[in-house]
């Protein structure tokens, strides 16, 4: 039988009394109770009539008046709480409406309490209250329900038992046999008793229930319940169909993958995706990643499963988890700490640079003695040409590691660094991670070239980036932006090479330990010539030992007249030069072998390119010899001055900077205030102009150890006396005509031996710096140390 016809008979069985009667309304006989009932107050709980439900009794009160009644007297009233906290309730905490119960079964439990079985048999009303030997006894009044016949009701009671059918069948926990139980209600009343006792609804709820004799009121209650628990009940059951739909959609999409991999296995057939992803796993695995990397690996790995190989996002992820397994996490090289043998290796590819090669063995020293300290970040700053970055590589191999050269010259954006996102297409790793991929090792010894040209535009500033990276206190966690994982560089040796340390960020310059390499004196330039410059240039050029031999002389005379530098690398080219010479003769079988002469050398490099500056200035009055610094090393600087008729301007020409017009204009003061001694009038500088020209117009020149020049040249100007013509000088002045220290001092005294200067001033605050000029040429050179300008003076002019 359908639901429609089943609803219907009910519906016309729960009414069949109405029909049968004349009168509209059909009342429900209440049953025959006593006038009188002991009390059971319950808590949170409402019988109902026509039920049989169980009782746990735990008020010790309760269990005597049981133990008391039973067994004769086994009918009470079961009155519930209005506050269930209460232990000792009176009548003023009960309500006024209740159930009448028969005791079926008693039920004494090991724990003391007392389970009771009871049949609901009807309700009641408390019309007076009384009290026997400490129980609550009430005189009640039985309450009979009512209903009307009208069509309304009709189509409510229809409506109601609908529902509840149908919130019996959306009920996962209620079992089947509640459907027949429904059927079998033969009264519209028990059908509202029973769905008041089953339906989730609060305790005050149930009261307004039981206490409501209009059988249709109730019906309308329970209505409003019941179609909210329908629409709940519903919109669970939607939900459950789709979890279960899509549950079964991937159980079966897992059962045919299996299959179709069983199958294919069988046949001899694989997956190109399959192996791909199984190789991938696999490499994963060899590269032994730290825990919080592998665990984003498993995740990618997961997606990646999930992911079409056809889609863009299969390569994106394919791509990041392959350089996550070519990057050398936990490969590390072992160090060769024999401080002997590194000594041998360092001294074997350089001639001299002893500082450095102390600072070398010495870090050698603490890694053997405590494998766990932090490295320090070297700095070598130097000019041009003097072996920085062959240093980087004569390191590498002294320890046995691997050596990365990266150029930071022009770099202007920060993710050339750090890499891009993953959210870019064609991001990838920064240039850190990169090379560490190729080197295939978490300890080489990078070297990042030309710190000092690091540029800064709207794409960042790299220089902030290589504060992370080359910090030892936090270079441990280096995040590279592409990867988004912690990566460990505190193995790394990092060396940067720089030709000045004027443009580096002071923060950056904090973290490295500057170690400078000065340029090298001619003898110098002439062993290292003899040792490794002759060598590279025969073997790139084709020759053997026995074609091509440089004698001593010949060597001396190319550094002399061909090379004006503070390294050797022009020098390298001039013997590369003539070898390249050479080398056509030797091929064309004119000449088999040859010693290099001074001829050949003129006839190959052409006429001497480079005179000694001396030679180019006469000694007439105005004219000095000063020392300066340049990123290229030291250099002898010539200045001139002249005086002619004006209205006491400063004139300065020769590309000078600021600093250095301010030490012009403290020269000219400190010159004004010897009228007396020049024996000049007091109106002759306003009446003339003074002219201080520095020649090599073209090149930028600047700071402030051209004052002591500057005021040797105007003095020797206005006094009309020359100055010597080998001696040379440098130093800050003060208005006070005190001489201050300055740097630069091995550059200088270098540029001033290579210019065939005798004699050099310096600032008595610089006699400490003399430790660090080479001995043959402190022995070829006079050194003067002076503290105020007259003493310059007296040495200065004849």
């Amino acid at each position: 039988m359908d639901n429609k016809n089943e609803n219907e008979k009910i519906s016309k069985k729960v009414i069949v009394t109405a029909q049968d009667e004349s009168a509209q309304e059909e009342i429900q006989p209440a049953h025959q109770l006593p006038n009188e009932l002991f009390v059971l107050p319950i808590r949170d709980s409402v019988l109902f009539p026509g039920t049989v439900v169980p009782l746990t009794i735990q008020r010790e009160k309760s269990r005597r008046l049981l133990t008391d009644l039973l067994p004769d007297n086994k009918i009470l009233l079961a009155v519930c709480q209005k506050d269930p906290a209460i232990e000792n309730p009176v009548a003023d905490n009960l309500y006024d409406v209740g159930t009448a119960i028969m005791v079926l079964k008693l039920l004494r439990m090991e724990d003391g309490t007392q389970n009771v079985i009871v049949q609901s048999l009807g309700k009641a009303r408390i019309t007076q209250w009384t009290q026997k030997d400490d129980n609550l006894v009430a005189v009640i009044e039985p309450l009979a329900d009512h209903i009307k016949k009208t069509p309304q009701n009709e189509a409510l009671l229809h409506t109601v038992f609908t529902a509840a059918q149908r919130v019996v069948e959306l009920s996962p926990n209620i079992p089947n046999e509640a459907k027949l139980v429904l059927n079998n209600i033969d009264t519209p009343s028990s059908l509202a008793d029973f769905l008041a006792a089953n339906l989730p609804m609060d305790t005050s709820e149930r009261q307004l229930l039981l206490a409501e004799t209009d059988v249709v009121k109730r019906l309308e209650m329970i209505n409003v319940r019941l179609q909210k628990q329908l629409e709940i009940l519903e919109l669970s059951d939607k939900i459950r169909s789709e979890v279960k739909e899509q549950v079964d959609k991937h159980q079966k999409e897992y059962f045919l993958n299996e299959q179709l991999k069983a199958i294919q296995k069988e046949l001899g057939q694989t997956d190109d995706k399959t192996v791909e992803l199984a190789e991938l796993k696999e490499q994963l695995t060899r590269a032994k990643l730290p825990d919080a990397v592998q665990k984003e690996a498993d995740r990618e790995m997961s997606r990646l499963e999930k992911i079409p190989s056809i889609s863009p996002d299969y390569n994106v992820i394919r791509t990041y988890l392959e350089i996550i397994s070519e990057l050398p996490w936990s490969v590390s090289t072992v160090d060769k700490l024999d401080v002997k043998a590194a000594a041998k290796v360092l001294n074997a590819d350089h001639y001299g640079l002893e500082k450095v090669k102390r600072r070398i063995l010495e870090y050698l020293a603490v890694r053997k003695l405590s494998p766990e300290s932090r490295g320090p970040i070297l700095c070598f700053v130097g000019p041009p040409g003097v072996g920085k970055t062959s240093l980087g590589q004569s390191i590498a191999r002294a320890m046995g590691r691997k050596f990365i050269r990266m150029s930071l010259g022009g770099m202007r954006d920060e993710a050339e660094l750090r890499g891009h996102r993953r959210t870019y297409i064609g991001a990838m790793p920064g240039r850190v991670i990169q090379e560490l991929r190729k080197a295939g090792t978490n300890n080489p010894v990078f070297m990042l070239d030309e710190l000092d040209k690091v540029g800064n535009d709207f794409r960042g500033d790299p220089s902030s980036a290589l504060l992370e990276i080359l910090d030892p206190a936090q270079n441990n966690t280096f995040q590279d932006h592409y990867l988004n994982l912690p990566f460990d560089l505190s193995k790394v040796l990092f060396i940067a090479t720089a030709n000045y340390m004027g443009t580096v960020p002071p923060a950056l310059r904090d973290r490295m330990e500057v170690i400078e390499l000065p340029g090298y004196t001619s003898q110098e330039k002439l062993e290292i010539a003899k040792r490794y410059l002759v060598k590279r240039q025969r073997q790139e050029n084709g020759l053997k030992n026995g074609n091509i031999r440089f004698p001593d002389e010949v060597l001396k005379l190319i550094i002399n007249d061909y090379t004006r530098e503070a390294g050797v690398r022009e020098l390298e080219r001039q013997i590369g030069a003539i070898c390249r010479g050479v080398a056509a003769r030797v091929a064309t079988g004119r000449v088999e072998k040859m010693a290099v002469t001074e001829n050949l050398v003129r006839k190959i490099l052409g006429p001497r390119q480079y005179e000694s500056e001396l030679a180019l200035r006469q000694a007439q009055p105005g004219v000095v010899t000063g020392l300066a610094y340049t990123p290229v090393g030291g250099e002898i600087l010539f200045i001139e001055s002249a005086v002619y008729p004006g209205n006491g301007k400063l004139v300065m020409t020769g590309q000078i900077g600021d600093v250095m017009k301010e030490s012009a204009q403290a020269a000219l003061s400190l010159v004004k205030g010897r009228l007396a001694e020049l024996k000049l009038d007091a109106e002759f500088f306003n009446k003339h102009d003074i002219h201080i020209h520095v020649p090599a117009g073209a090149i930028p020149k600047d700071g402030p150890s051209a004052g002591c020049a500057m005021f040797s040249s105007l003095m020797s100007l206005l006094m009309k006396r020359c100055a010597k013509v080998d001696v040379a000088m440098t130093g800050e002045i003060t208005l006070r005509g005190i001489v201050l220290p300055i740097g630069g001092v091995k550059e200088k005294v270098l540029a001033a031996k290579r210019a065939g200067i005798k004699t050099v001033i310096l600032p008595e605050g610089n006699r400490k710096n003399l430790v660090d000029v080479p001995a043959i040429v402190k022995k070829s050179l006079k050194f003067r140390f002076v503290r105020n300008v007259d003493q310059v003076l007296r040495l200065v002019l004849k």
